[in-house]
């Protein structure tokens, strides 16, 4: 079969791989039908996380065909058209039980924090993701879903990771009627952070990022105001003048580990690898954010350590939530969200490139060429 092939930074090529068998009587082979390209793939392409093996395929977020399955699989049969979330998760786990699915204790015996993630690196389990013609998928009972009839499948694909990851940011947030929300990161999860927390009652809702098309995009899209940090002087400074120096109510770090706009964290997180990424954004969201003030992060982070302020988390008495987006627990809400017109996810797509292409694909969507917010990719086994 056609798959992405890792083959070292800034490096991947489509080429022919083994088609992916049952290893498991709870295994899935599915048809990929679309898969997407995700900010956080770029760290991995751009070789900031540890353990990322040459040969490996990318992908977390993907829709297919159920093409087979294994002799103890119940809930989804051959020939179902289904959304996987990137979360692998054995559904029956002291954490699992708590729809904590992106902290599955039993999908991922690489780790003792993250649960297993498709395409995410041997720190993720180290499970081929769908950035190929077929994927294997693991618990199969727990995760695929049934794309419901009539839901366009470029929506369905957006519901395993980007929409469920913007929302949680949102709910991870605790926003409160009229509450001042910033979302550091105007990428397709950013943008619908900032889309989401006006669902649950956000007074003021502000993006901030350095890419002058993304920030048009969000003002259109998020219909929230949105601002090129490279034009406002300290962002900190900025949102503390803006909110009458008090701060904001919530701020999102929807950036993680490749953040820009601080020298010593760049050379230190990017270039020399000294730490886990560049903590910039979570610098800003920390020092943006009010005295009791809740800080949200879905922005990924490598393992191990990162230059983070946590004195002025103290001080300031501050509350961090984070975490990988429950994403089933999440479907239901965000299926009826998107059939009744309040969630567009679709729209984010403006790139559909073939699979043949993906090296194209990474290019374009790493340097952030024509105006591209996000891409998928079509197999050419996708048959729609």
């Amino acid at each position: 079969m056609l798959a992405m092939n890792y083959r070292g930074p800034l490096r991947v090529r489509a080429s022919q791989k083994p088609m992916p068998q049952i290893e498991h009587p709870q295994d899935a082979i599915v048809r990929v039908t679309r898969s997407c390209i995700c900010g956080s793939d770029l760290h991995l392409y751009n070789g900031s996380v540890p353990d990322t093996r040459v040969g490996m395929t990318f992908g977390h977020e993907f829709t297919g065909i159920v093409e087979e399955v294994g002799s103890e699989v119940t809930k989804i049969k051959v020939g179902d058209h289904v959304l996987v979330p990137f979360n692998i998760a054995c559904g029956e786990c002291v954490f699992c039980k708590q729809e904590m699915y992106g902290n599955c204790h039993e999908s991922n015996p690489q780790a003792t924090a993250v649960g297993g993630i498709f395409g995410y690196s041997h720190t993720a389990g180290g499970y081929n993701g769908g950035q190929a013609e077929y994927a294997r998928v693991p618990y199969a009972n727990v995760g695929p879903t049934v794309i419901p009839e009539g839901m366009d499948p470029d929506d369905a694909v957006l519901l395993t990771d980007v929409v469920p990851t913007g929302y949680q940011a949102a709910e991870m947030g605790g926003i409160q009627k009229g509450d001042t929300v910033v979302v550091f990161g105007a990428g397709p999860v950013g943008i619908m952070a900032a889309k989401c927390s006006w669902l649950f009652g956000a007074g003021r809702v502000i993006i901030i990022d350095q890419v002058d098309y993304r920030l048009e995009f969000a003002r259109n899209y998020a219909q929230c105001e949105a601002y090129n940090f490279n034009e406002i002087g300290d962002p900190v400074v900025f949102m503390k003048k803006t909110t009458d120096w008090m701060g904001a109510d919530v701020c999102i770090d929807a950036v993680g580990a490749e953040a820009a706009g601080n020298a010593m964290q760049t050379i230190t997180g990017r270039k020399l690898l000294l730490q886990a990424g560049s903590a910039t954004a979570l610098h800003w969201a920390i020092n943006s954010v009010k005295k009791g003030g809740i800080v949200s992060i879905v922005g990924v982070y490598g393992p191990t350590d990162n230059l983070v302020p946590i004195g002025n988390v103290l001080n300031k008495g501050i509350t961090i939530r984070a975490n990988q987006a429950s994403v089933k627990r999440l479907l239901p809400r965000l299926i009826e969200h998107v059939q009744n017109g309040v969630l567009n996810p679709k729209a984010l797509i403006t790139h559909r490139i073939p699979l043949e292409e993906v090296s194209d694909a990474y290019r374009i969507f790493s340097a952030k060429l024509d105006n591209c917010i996000k891409p998928v990719l079509i197999s050419p086994s996708a048959g729609m």
